[in-house]
């Protein structure tokens, strides 16, 4: 392969790797969509949507595998190729995540806990998806570790609402009768699940972002 093909490869990579990330940013604001509307239908329009991620997800690896295999890529070129390999594999554990959430949707009863913000903690989980997507995008450095930064912010968030809601279930005096304890556990440990999960998506945007910042700069200061 002559260099101006190899390098239009590694342009329709990033490409391709950035279009992933748009298809599992989607799914994600559906699955928070669903979540806030209690949405049973929308919610497993997410679920049904993530064939669409894996099939693209192998796609990727695929073309990952052939370019190390046959062209046998060297320093900048070879930390570009792994770091998209490894930020597709985030990619579709955030999907596996929204999905999920689709899941809780059509259970889910957020009245009880109003003090919850589930879409403000989801919005954020965006909002870092998308900055640690723009910097492997664009290369930039700082987008990286502002990255980093927000993840603090959504942890404090979960642990927040976690507390808020076992706070509650401890100082509660009764429940009534069996069938309303039941009731109320299943939907306690849904919320707490939705948290977890939301929690988990953003460790997978600090990992993409981590993965850049590596690709950019040889550097492997948030890789942990």
């Amino acid at each position: 392969m002559v260099r101006k093909e190899y390098q239009t490869t590694l342009d329709e990579l990033r490409d391709d790797v950035l279009y992933m990330s748009e298809v599992v940013a989607e799914r994600l604001r559906l699955a928070l969509d669903a979540l806030e509307q209690q949405d049973g239908d929308l919610g497993e329009e997410v679920i049904t949507g993530d064939a669409e991620v894996n099939e693209l997800y192998l796609d990727l690896e695929q073309d990952c595998i052939d370019l190390i295999a046959l062209q046998q890529p060297v320093a900048g070129d070879l930390r570009f190729i792994a770091a998209s390999f490894k930020i597709i594999t985030d990619l579709e554990r955030i999907a596996d995540l929204a999905t999920n959430l689709g899941g809780y949707a059509g259970e889910a009863h957020q009245e009880l806990y109003p003090d919850v913000d589930i879409q403000r903690i989801g919005d954020a989980t965006l909002e870092m998806l998308e900055t640690a997507m723009n910097a492997y995008r664009e290369e930039t450095a700082e987008a990286c570790y502002a990255v980093s930064e927000m993840d603090d912010e959504v942890d404090e968030l979960c642990e927040a609402a976690s507390e808020l809601v076992v706070r509650d279930l401890i100082q509660r005096d009764q429940l009534g009768s069996d069938e309303d304890i039941e009731g109320t556990m299943r939907d306690v440990s849904r919320l707490l699940l939705t948290i977890r999960d939301l929690e988990r998506v953003g460790d997978h945007g600090v990992n993409i972002a981590a993965r850049s910042l590596y690709m950019i700069e040889n550097n492997d200061d948030l890789l942990y």
